[in-house]
């Protein structure tokens, strides 16, 4: 039994090593040919054929074509507020980059949507594997909007109002209206099968970011999905390396109407709804958008927006208006709009937990000015509510523990009879009114907490760059240094909690047997494996949380020790039965 505990827990950390390793590591481009383009500026083309998308999108094999735009000069123009800059392009007529004065990348600079050599965020495209941006004229507008102007064919007008709403009294404006209209002017009515809507890139805000943090999303029924760079590599079988899905070079997925259809990443979001109708499918790509400390290539995704086709009679208008937000993952902020755009958050399982512990997170910042401190409080605070309860485990630990030379004796008297051993044991329980599920109450209690935490810290946009002594963003791994040659991150945090592990497994009384308590030896090195990585918010929270289980054993240990005395069962039947 020893020797089966023994290889169990080996295999149990080799795998949670092995999965760390396996998800950090970046898959690599599948090749992609591409023509220059003759306008500078504009977005290479793809010469390979797309996969099937909806209405307007090429069928199976046929060939892409080339988009080939009489060369234009660009224009620019602007929109602002306190929270967000847009910066527009008659190129395609769209978005080339929303700049967010208020938060900071890794180079200093404000963080940065999209880029202005992807295909801006707004553009109206036939096919977006190959876009063809075409010149737009600008218009002039109302104060507070830019408008875009082209000719189609069969006399028909596009255009595109793009438009900061007046900012509200409460800060964090990062929504934006879209007005799309189509005017026939000729004398035959104007048919349009579909069409997409560009919604520009995301790329990874940190270096060596997770790639299921960067992906294309959508919501349907209140229920956000998402696809992430990872799937358009090769699939492999984990460890033995055969092939099972060749690599993509295109997403695309018909949709039954769609809320909102967005890009992200780990903590910023391209959210475009429309509001007057859903939104058909799904299409996205993913691009090189740099390199990871170790040289390996780091990716990006691109999408668009399909829409439903439409029909508009002679001297009529079709109107099609869109909201967008470009900024932040703040909860409170995306909880306030009305088409479920907070599901972005992607809080999962532990939804309620998450939604929670974040609230109460930014309302004890909003009083003491600190996220770190604010962490210490909500883990006090969690902790003075777990206070009776574990203290409630801790006695029955105790107890279970004085009872261990006894237990022990049934083992050593049973070990042949498996069954009759653990009837034994539960009898010994009940004569001595233990309950041995009650030291692990607390535990259970804390797993929703623990995974809760662990969800909404992941995203929490909060914590970029907010300090804690040396750590310098609470949102990343506290790496202080690189060990020489392999390049492995030396995290403090996650060590210390690993520390503060060890010493709470000395103070918590021993029970179970031998095997078990060998089992529970290895708990602190699966804990620093899981969360060395992660965000050092969590080692915080959690390094916290011990030390205040740790004052609370020191406090027990003061208190008288249980004295084993057989439960009288008759009484406690007739005090049941009362």
């Amino acid at each position: 039994m020893d020797r089966q505990a023994w290889i169990a827990v080996t295999l149990a950390i080799i795998g949670l090593i092995a999965w760390q390793v396996y998800t950090l590591q970046h898959p690599r481009p599948s090749p992609v040919r591409t023509l220059a383009s003759p306008t500078p500026g504009v977005v290479a083309a793809t010469s390979a054929t797309p996969t099937p998308a909806a209405s307007a999108a090429l069928q199976p094999n046929e060939p892409a074509a080339t988009p080939v735009p009489a060369s234009f000069p660009e224009k620019t123009a602007s929109l602002r507020n306190g929270d967000v800059q847009l910066r527009l392009t008659n190129r395609g007529g769209g978005i080339a980059e929303a700049v967010l004065p208020q938060h900071k990348a890794e180079n200093g600079q404000p963080v940065k949507l999209n880029a202005a050599n992807r295909v801006p965020i707004g553009a109206i495209l036939e096919k977006p594997a190959t876009p063809q941006l075409a010149e737009f004229t600008v218009v002039p507008a109302p104060a507070g909007s830019v408008q875009f102007e082209r000719a189609l064919p069969n006399g028909v007008t596009l255009r595109k109002k793009f438009t900061l709403p007046a900012p509200p009294n409460e800060k964090d404006n990062y929504v934006a209206q879209l007005e799309v209209d189509f005017q026939n002017n000729g004398t035959a009515a104007y048919t349009n099968p579909g069409y997409f809507v560009a919604l520009g890139s995301a790329a990874p805000i940190h270096r060596n970011d997770m790639p299921n943090y960067t992906r294309a999303t959508w919501c349907i029924n209140g229920k956000a999905k998402y696809t992430d760079v990872s799937w358009f590599a090769a699939q492999n079988y984990p460890f033995v390396g055969v092939q099972k899905r060749a690599a993509q070079q295109y997403f695309n997925e018909p949709l039954a109407g769609a809320e909102w259809v967005g890009v992200s990443n780990q903590f910023f979001v391209t959210l475009a709804t429309p509001l007057t109708t859903k939104a058909t499918s799904v299409w996205a790509t993913r691009f090189e958008a740099g390199a990871t400390a170790k040289g390996n290539p780091e990716y990006g995704v691109e999408s668009a927006m399909g829409m439903p086709g439409f029909q508009v009679p002679p001297g009529k208008t079709e109107a099609v208006q869109f909201q967008l937000y470009l900024g932040p993952k703040l909860y409170h902020r995306l909880a306030q709009l009305t088409h479920d755009e907070a599901e972005i958050m992607d809080f999962g399982l532990w939804k309620l937990v998450s939604q929670a512990l974040l609230n109460m997170m930014n309302f004890l910042h909003s009083f003491l000015g600190n996220y770190a401190l604010a962490i210490l409080v909500l883990t006090a605070i969690i902790k003075l509510i777990l206070w009776p309860l574990q203290t409630k485990a801790n006695k029955s630990m105790r107890r279970m523990s004085a009872l261990s030379p006894k237990m022990q004796e049934l083992r050593e008297k049973f070990k042949d009879d498996p069954t009759k051993m653990n009837s034994e044991v539960m009898k010994l329980y009940k004569d001595y009114g233990i309950n041995p599920v009650s030291g692990c109450l607390p535990m259970m209690i804390q797993i929703p907490i623990f995974f809760g935490l662990f969800t909404m810290l992941r995203q929490a946009v909060e914590l970029r760059n907010a300090s804690f002594l040396w750590v310098h963003d609470l949102s990343q791994p506290d790496t202080v240094a690189h060990i020489p040659g392999i390049g492995w991150p030396i995290n403090i945090l996650p060590l210390i909690m690993a520390a503060t592990n060890v010493w709470l497994m000395r103070l918590t009384p021993k029970s179970g047997d031998a095997t078990q308590q060998r089992v529970m030896m290895f708990m602190p090195l699966i804990f620093v494996v899981f969360c060395y990585n992660f965000a050092a918010a969590l080692a915080l929270y959690y390094t916290t949380q011990n030390l205040f289980t740790i004052l609370q054993l020191y406090q027990n240990r003061n208190q008288p020790l249980p004295k084993l005395e057989k439960v009288n069962q008759s009484a406690r039947r007739k005090g049941k039965g009362r």
